[in-house]
């Protein structure tokens, strides 16, 4: 498979409010190559449509740079003892589902324990036991960091793993 048409381009996205994590990856057959990883940050403090404006802008630039087909996107999830968080995860949510959307690249959505799963064995992985897992499947010489970044690299990596299963792009 050499082909540009062979090439599926995939955008993993860890989404929060404050720190978004991205990973580029191209899937060619079982080879997985990444394009580029960072991080897009909405900011910590100030007023909620700013901070969800400066997400939207850079999840935007990320996608018109590099046109990925595709976004694997973890699923909303909270903690009865953090229902703000879940809130805030949900204004980042939608904002990036609004980038895909534009966009017109459809989203698959990935809970965070099938991610650590289909990754490491386990749906309770650590962030430590992650940023190792990805560094090893792509052969990094390091740990990706922040682990935003290793978590947007291991949704985009589930969503390749599945798809080969499931016959879905």
């Amino acid at each position: 498979m050499d082909s540009k048409q062979d090439t599926i381009r995939v955008l993993g996205v860890d989404p929060g409010l404050n720190v978004t994590g991205y990973g580029v990856i191209d899937m060619r057959g079982r080879d997985l190559q990444i394009v580029e990883a960072g991080v897009v940050r909405g900011g910590a403090r100030g007023d909620i449509s700013k901070r969800v404006g400066r997400l939207y802008d850079g999840l935007e630039d990320v996608i018109k740079q590099h046109a990925p087909q595709l976004m694997a996107l973890e699923e909303l999830y909270s903690h009865y003892q953090r229902p703000r968080t879940a809130i805030l995860m949900g204004h980042a949510r939608g904002v990036i589902c609004l980038a895909a959307a534009k966009a017109e690249i459809p989203v698959y959505h990935y809970a965070s324990t099938q991610v650590k799963r289909m990754l490491t064995g386990n749906g309770r992985a650590s962030k430590k036991q992650m940023q190792l897992s990805v560094a090893h499947e792509f052969g990094l010489p390091a740990p990706p960091d922040p682990p935003d970044v290793a978590d947007a690299l291991a949704i985009a990596m589930c969503h390749c793993f599945f798809s080969r299963q499931t016959s879905v792009a």
